[in-house]
């Protein structure tokens, strides 16, 4: 763990907060900022209270934690207004899910005429902890977001209103996916609480990925 890493992590996840800027705040100098980045120094209690004002997180977060968890695969955090849109959706409960529900999915949009679809995916949720815990199982639902003026047949068509998420770019996720993508959600969470973002789970998809070589992953917020 560092404290200094920490203090990085935080400033740059806060909109790329300069050293200058987070001085300013604290009322220290720049080269204190520095010294505490490089561990060369550790703030006064009183200062390390204003940090977790500034950043929104508690003392243990910034002492204890090893919170700069990112890699050169994450990029271009961000907030982003995402219009509505319609989709269809296939949801598999197995212990390998995901290649099951995307296979359906990409089935569904080519014989509907859609040769490049635009297809996103989410965690399902509601299993039951026999399923879980015994047999192993998770589910995932994958969606292909429907061009404008298509109306499959049998299908049952769903719809988003448009909504604002956090988000993250990942390049090659699925090098080490088992620690890339849950790692993109974690710094994700840190990016949305130390910027005052709320996750929200009633008005929205809240969580999904955009799949491919490489792949965005969205939290719904407000």
């Amino acid at each position: 763990m560092s404290f200094g890493k920490n203090l990085q992590y935080l400033r740059q996840l806060s909109a790329g907060m300069t050293q200058e800027a987070l001085a300013e705040r604290l009322s220290v100098s720049r080269q204190t900022i520095s010294k505490w980045e490089m561990d060369a120094a550790n703030p006064e209690m009183d200062k390390a209270l204003e940090l977790c004002k500034v950043f929104n997180c508690s003392l243990d977060n910034l002492f204890r934690d090893e919170m700069d968890q990112r890699s050169s695969a994450y990029t271009n955090l961000r907030v982003e207004d995402v219009p509505g849109f319609r989709y269809v959706e296939h949801t598999v409960i197995s212990t390998e899910p995901e290649s099951d529900a995307m296979d359906r999915i990409y089935k569904y949009a080519k014989e509907h005429g859609d040769e490049n679809p635009k297809v996103i995916g989410w965690d399902f949720p509601r299993l039951s902890v026999e399923q879980i815990n015994v047999f192993r199982m998770h589910g995932y639902t994958a969606a292909w977001i429907l061009p404008d003026g298509v109306n499959p047949e049998g299908l049952e068509v769903k719809e988003q209103a448009g909504h604002r998420y956090a988000a993250i770019h990942i390049e090659r996720p699925f090098d080490n996916p088992f620690s890339t993508i849950p790692g993109a959600y974690h710094t994700l969470g840190d990016y949305m609480r130390t910027n005052g973002l709320i996750h929200v789970e009633n008005e929205a998809i809240p969580c999904f990925e955009t799949d491919g070589e490489s792949m965005d992953v969205y939290m719904a917020c407000k």
